[in-house]
């Protein structure tokens, strides 16, 4: 019984980090990546019109 003691832990770590990388993959793309796309192009707007505009990041000119 001591080889399924010492199995058991290393079985159960590949099967949640098994999980994980599934749920990582499924969630990439799909119905969201457009929201999540126009996000991204947002805060990146944002910051080249702060950086055109002279601001330094602490906000100072």
């Amino acid at each position: 019984m001591d080889y399924l003691a010492a199995l058991f832990p290393p079985t159960v770590m590949a099967v949640a980090f098994t999980a994980l990388i599934v749920t990582i993959v499924k969630s990439q793309g799909g119905t969201n990546k457009f929201k999540e796309d126009a996000a991204a192009d947002a805060m990146a707007a944002a910051e080249a019109a702060r950086i055109a505009g002279g601001q330094e990041a602490d906000g100072r000119r």
